[in-house]
């Protein structure tokens, strides 16, 4: 079984996959301090507790902060006897190489959601991707990466407001009610949701307008379901992409000679 992890800014994910679907998914702060024991402890305990008797044998790693990365290779080393792969070095390959400035880095995260949405929806595609930061990543007809767009994210957006402004409080995102908001509340809301689905909205539509064809968007990460309510701009939200986009290119790297 395959034991893919996808380590993010704020969250990282670990899923199980049979080879037909995802067994189970756990989500833990992302930590550079934790060690391979650590982790070991907290997922061998929630396999047990959700009787996942899983067996991994292989392992993949996608991760936008470099400092967890050894201990997680420790993790699959020491306790899965298997070397991961990990997204975006050398040895692991993509089935479409970026086109981008020459010494560019591309996000790990940004390839993956490459992969796997050009694998669902084909190419001349958008990704917006919902995460610490909101991304815009842009798959050319052969599905590869070309570039995009990286924003603040929303709750970043709204820490830095909150932080900034002594006398405005920390609040939730939602989806107002109205536009107009009538407290200091609702009326932050208002701006960073409705703030963000203009944001969303334009970029696209820039998107849209320097590549000069029709271009599918879909949507993932934890908040596309709730700024999905206030636009029709999505043809799709994607839940599991970047857990599919480790699947395709494992599977990727283990058919490549």
């Amino acid at each position: 079984m395959l034991l893919a992890i996808d380590c993010g800014n704020t969250n990282t994910v670990f899923s199980i996959w049979d080879g037909a679907r995802f067994l189970a998914t756990w989500r833990i702060a992302t930590d550079h301090k934790r060690t391979a024991d650590e982790y070991f402890v907290w997922l061998s305990s929630l396999m047990s507790l959700t009787r996942t008797q899983a067996t991994i044998s292989e392992a993949i790693i996608s991760s936008t902060v470099p400092r967890v990365v050894f201990n997680l290779r420790v993790l699959c080393d020491r306790y899965f006897d298997c070397r991961p792969l990990v997204v975006g070095k050398p040895d692991c390959k993509l089935p479409v190489a970026p086109r981008v400035d020459q010494g560019t880095t591309v996000g790990p995260d940004r390839l993956v959601n490459t992969v796997a949405g050009f694998s669902q929806h084909g190419g001349d595609l958008i990704v917006v991707d919902f995460g610490t930061a909101t991304t815009f990543d842009v798959v050319d007809d052969d599905g590869a990466y070309i570039g995009g767009v990286i924003a603040p994210g929303v709750n970043l957006s709204l820490e830095a407001l909150h932080m900034a402004a002594a006398a405005l409080p920390h609040v939730d995102v939602a989806r107002p009610a109205r536009a107009i908001g009538t407290n200091t509340v609702a009326c932050m809301q208002s701006g960073v949701y409705w703030g963000y689905v203009g944001l969303v909205e334009g970029i696209v539509r820039e998107i849209r307008r320097e590549r000069d064809r029709p271009m599918k968007v879909i949507a993932t990460g934890g908040l596309a379901s709730l700024f999905a309510q206030g636009t029709e701009l999505f043809h799709s939200i994607e839940d599991d992409l970047t857990m599919r986009g480790l699947v395709l290119i494992n599977d990727y790297n283990k058919d490549s000679p």
